[in-house]
């Protein structure tokens, strides 16, 4: 199989066949292809993406098989939303300190007049 070139974006099905047929391969462009995306995020985020990535592969690492990695990574992301430093408490946590301050310090929700938009004529046919 000849190499595609690094810029190219591969579909599923290549990424699938290239697994299938080429491992090495794969796992050089998998590489190539996180490295790009880290690399695009803002410099002051690459080091905490770096980071993630590196437990992700930690975590592929230990499992014994495809289905292992895939399930161990479900359940960090799973973590990451509903565990105790998860997204969904600090969400929660900010919900209602906004909350407590609107109701503690009188201030008042916005309100807007709703302008409406009336729907073009259709042509007659």
């Amino acid at each position: 199989m000849m190499a595609e070139p690094a810029g190219k974006q591969l579909s599923f099905d290549e990424w699938r066949r290239l697994a299938q047929e080429n491992p090495a391969m794969f796992e050089m462009r998998r590489i190539q292809a996180l490295e790009a995306v880290i690399s695009s995020a803002p410099a002051e985020r690459q080091h905490r993406l770096r980071c993630l990535q590196w437990r992700v592969d930690q975590a592929r690492n230990r499992a014994t098989n495809p289905m292992g990695a895939c399930l161990a990574i479900s359940r960090m992301m799973w973590d990451s939303v509903h565990g105790p430093q998860g997204l969904a408490r600090a969400l929660d946590h900010l919900a209602t300190r906004w909350d407590g301050q609107r109701r503690g310090k009188g201030l008042r929700a916005h309100s807007a007049r709703v302008l409406p938009f009336r729907r073009p004529q259709q042509e007659s046919r």
